[in-house]
């Protein structure tokens, strides 16, 4: 069930881009497709199945109705003329910039598993399904080629970002190489502590997600943090990947 403040933003959007965009049809994934969305935290991750490549003025939809509900900030879409080739990049708005990049293999499989549809019909209709081997694939490829690297720079890991999806990435992906399952955020909680993450970090995260107000603040805690996470990522990633 969708959150009653976000329904009029996902309404909106499916109107204002039918008007300007040749489109076949509106899909979620993410969080609001899993069921783990939070308000005002977890972004709303929308894909659009357009017939041709979307006219500039789609980026004004998106600014449009950011100004219409300070919420749809956080409302990031890409457009996919191709569905079948996994290396296409398709245009997005997110993060209030309009860019290329790729729809991912974890996203095509959130996209199967959520079958949430906000217009026309769903995606196993119109979306080639993804293989285990090429999920696999992207993981793998993402925890040894971004996250791994990553821990060489210290800076990041003082941003409650890096913090964050960092320990949750590798937590899904141990549990989509070990058994072809996606997992949401929340549930990846219960397996941290089985990949050995530090106990105060893991809690840290789950408080900024559920319980903002119990949040630990101070130069300490984030020092320690960043330092206590770094150390997890370098070990845990060659544990998933062995």
């Amino acid at each position: 069930m969708i959150d009653e403040a976000v329904q009029p933003v996902l309404d909106g959007f499916v109107t204002s881009v039918r008007e300007v965009a040749d489109v076949k049809a509106v899909w979620l994934h993410g969080s609001l497709a899993l069921g783990d969305y939070q308000l005002g935290r977890s972004d709303l991750d929308v894909i659009v199945a357009v017939k041709s490549p979307p006219p500039a003025a789609v980026e004004e939809v998106h600014r449009r109705l950011i100004r219409q509900y300070p919420l749809a900030e956080k409302l990031h879409c890409s457009y996919m003329t191709d569905l079948a080739d996994l290396s296409v990049r398709h245009p997005t708005f997110a993060h209030q910039e309009y860019f290329d990049r790729p729809v991912t293999p974890v996203t095509r499989r959130e996209l199967a598993i959520g079958n949430c549809t906000l217009y026309g019909p769903p995606p196993a209709e119109l979306l080639p399904a993804v293989s285990d081997d090429e999920l696999f694939d992207f993981v793998r490829r993402d925890l040894r080629e971004f996250w791994l690297p990553a821990t060489r720079k210290r800076g990041n890991w003082y941003a409650d970002i890096w913090v964050d999806l960092s320990l949750l990435t590798i937590a899904r992906a141990h549990v989509t190489l070990a058994t072809g399952d996606l997992i949401t955020k929340r549930a990846a909680f219960d397996v941290l502590p089985r990949l050995g993450a530090p106990a105060d970090v893991v809690e840290d995260i789950r408080r900024r997600r559920y319980h903002p107000e119990q949040v630990r603040t101070g130069p300490w805690w984030r020092h320690t943090r960043a330092a206590l996470t770094r150390r997890f990522v370098r070990t845990a990633i060659p544990a998933v990947l062995s």
